[in-house]
């Protein structure tokens, strides 16, 4: 697949998005409000009641709105751009060495997207004398598809 010019379709594009419990969690919370205000009326108790999921709902979008793309030239994850021209060789990481990489194998200066609830992940290396940062770790649920990804648009 030839890089991605304007208008053309993305080679890759995934959301890290919270897990389902987590808005179970959202809506429980604003029921924990809702007890709370019960002594002081109805209207208080409804109001905490929605402003309580309403304010924990935007806390769980906000932290699943996470995103990975490749798009033109550059690797896009989170909030950092990365030019597919320092870009190294990309592993595929399994559960357990995704598990490794964020825990003992992982070095300080490295970029990480880490989010915990997605097992698997990508290791790209990051060849950039300029930049410090060894490699940039990446959760995501299709790790060969951003491989491929990654391949196609810098063949």
């Amino acid at each position: 697949m030839p890089p991605c010019q304007a208008g053309a379709m993305q080679p890759y594009e995934e959301r890290l998005t919270a897990p389902r419990s987590w808005w179970v969690i959202a809506a429980l919370v604003g029921v924990a409000c809702a007890l709370m205000l019960l002594p002081v009326g109805t209207l208080p108790m409804l109001g905490g009641l929605v402003g309580g999921a309403a304010v924990s709902a935007v806390v769980v979008s906000s932290y699943g709105s996470a995103r990975i793309r490749v798009v033109g030239d550059a690797l896009i994850a989170g909030d950092a751009k990365i030019p597919l021209t320092v870009l190294g060789t990309a592993e595929v990481l399994d559960a357990e060495e995704a598990m490794a990489w964020r825990m003992h194998k992982a070095d300080a200066r490295a970029f990480m997207l880490l989010r915990s609830y997605i097992r698997t992940a990508v290791r790209v290396e990051i060849d950039d004398p300029s930049d410090p940062t060894p490699y940039a770790y990446l959760s995501t649920r299709e790790p060969e598809r951003l491989v491929a990804a990654l391949a196609a648009v810098r063949a």
